[in-house]
């Protein structure tokens, strides 16, 4: 899970009520034809604008059985993980498009099929028959059913061939827009197949060890206690081996630990805290970095919003945490409806972004997002910085932080806010985190200086060594003020 995902889609479109005007299913809610179905139906409402989360929300609830939600997200996951892909291969073996809803349950039924890790939950054959059950049960799709059958059958009989046939498009290898691609392999020439590849895996889910209630080490020893398996991950994150429900992991429901990326956490870890200061959390929903800046530190905290009902999240998290901030609703370009007057000590300022950073995490983001939406960003970028630094204090300091890959929203911004502030100097910070999985390579093992160990690349054309551990893609970039 990531901090913002909500706030960072491309699309504020709400889901698709096509379900709504389907025929009744009648299916058995624990079955693979009936996860299919709803997977169908929210890979259809993404194509059709629609949010990935907010779609399969809306088919459990028109389904009425929420038991079924882990099945439906698990395979329209990996739909998404695999649509330019499953799309090519549709093209290959099917002579007129299907109707869309047809064609959205062959996307997931290809998904699965393509997915080696998927094999052990889903067996070939059991796919395409569930396939047919699931287009079967729908009347007015019911005579589509022969076709699924075959084409799923003809691609078993071929698979590698037609998948190496499709995969020499890169959109379809990468699974990937070509203009994205392109940006990537623009941006990072030595790393950008690497970083296309993690976006193509689940992430883990790393957990932050509240540091006001206990240490890692200690969380740690908890964890095996209970049989789960995890290791450190920073100065405050510990990674488990196997994903599992919050409800499941010992201390969450008491605040003890929350779910937070490990590049995220160098948010508050890189805001220099210290007992006594005034801090902004600008952009502030859901409140994972509010949460653990005041797990760090005794300040006065200002928790800013734009969006009142994600404002909402931000008390219900630190309630959990049973930490206090004071939220305000408001926009960060706009000062004049919140700011009180008193400057602030730091000022973190995690913008609106492309979200490029977080796609294994909220693979639609690929396919919602468009080329021209980073110009639009980056000017946003730019009003919500320009507004913010007359509020820090002399000697204070600010915190530019975005879940972006592209350098038009990271060092590019950067840049330019240097040379438009002569009273801002820019201190050391992480810089451009990539998102790549930790594995082995000709990298060396050294020591980070939160005392975690990361592999890091050779140097880059600037000297610096990137970390290849296993996090989002951030960017990070602090100035103090003269």
């Amino acid at each position: 899970m990531t901090d913002k995902p909500s706030r960072r889609h491309a699309a504020a479109h709400q889901p698709s009520r096509a379900a709504s005007r389907m025929s009744t299913l009648h299916l058995a809610p624990d079955s693979l034809a009936f996860a299919l179905d709803g997977a169908a139906q929210a890979v259809g409402a993404v194509r059709a604008g629609s949010a990935l989360p907010a779609a399969i929300q809306t088919v459990v609830a028109t389904a009425g059985h929420a038991a079924a939600r882990g099945a439906i997200q698990d395979i329209a996951y990996r739909a998404m993980r695999r649509l330019a892909l499953a799309d090519a291969l549709l093209h290959k073996l099917v002579r007129k498009a299907p109707p869309p809803y047809v064609g959205n349950v062959l996307t997931c039924a290809f998904a699965l099929l393509t997915d080696d890790e998927a094999h052990a939950a889903y067996a070939p054959f059991t796919v395409v028959d569930q396939a047919v059950s699931a287009i079967a049960a729908r009347r007015e799709f019911a005579f589509a059913k022969g076709l699924v059958n075959a084409v799923l059958r003809n691609f078993l009989r071929e698979r590698d061939s037609l998948v190496a046939e499709a995969s020499q498009s890169p959109v379809a290898r990468w699974n990937y827009p070509q203009w994205w691609i392109d940006s990537v392999e623009r941006a990072q020439p030595d790393a950008w197949q690497r970083i296309l590849e993690a976006g193509n895996v689940q992430g883990p889910l790393t957990l932050r060890v509240n540091a006001r209630h206990t240490t890692v080490d200690a969380y740690l020893d908890v964890l095996k206690a209970a049989h789960i398996e995890a290791q450190a991950a920073g100065a405050q994150a510990v990674r488990l081996k196997t994903p599992m429900p919050v409800d499941r992991i010992p201390g969450f429901a008491q605040g003890v630990v929350s779910v937070q990326d490990a590049g995220a956490q160098l948010a508050a870890q890189s805001l220099n805290l210290r007992d006594g200061m005034r801090v902004l959390d600008a952009c502030a929903a859901p409140g994972g970095k509010t949460g653990h800046i005041l797990e760090l530190a005794d300040v006065e905290l200002v928790a800013l919003e734009s969006d009142a009902d994600r404002a909402g999240r931000i008390a219900q998290n630190l309630e959990r945490l049973k930490l206090q901030a004071h939220i305000r609703i408001g926009d960060a370009g706009d000062p004049s409806q919140w700011f009180d007057g008193a400057p602030f000590d730091r000022i973190l300022a995690d913008v609106p972004c492309s979200a490029s950073g977080i796609v294994r995490r909220h693979p639609d983001i690929r396919w919602l997002r468009r080329s021209s939406d980073i110009a639009a960003l980056v000017a946003e970028q730019r009003r919500i910085l320009a507004a913010l630094w007359p509020l820090v204090a002399p000697g204070g300091e600010l915190l530019y932080v975005t879940c972006s890959i592209f350098p038009e929203e990271g060092e590019d911004q950067a840049r330019w806010f240097g040379a438009s502030h002569e009273d801002a100097v820019r201190l050391d910070a992480p810089g451009q985190l990539l998102p790549t999985a930790a594995r082995a390579s000709a990298g060396a093992v050294e020591n980070s200086p939160d005392g975690t160990n990361v592999e890091r690349s050779a140097s880059g054309e600037d000297g610096k060594t990137e970390p290849f551990a296993d996090h989002d893609g951030f960017f990070y970039a602090r100035f103090q003020k003269r």
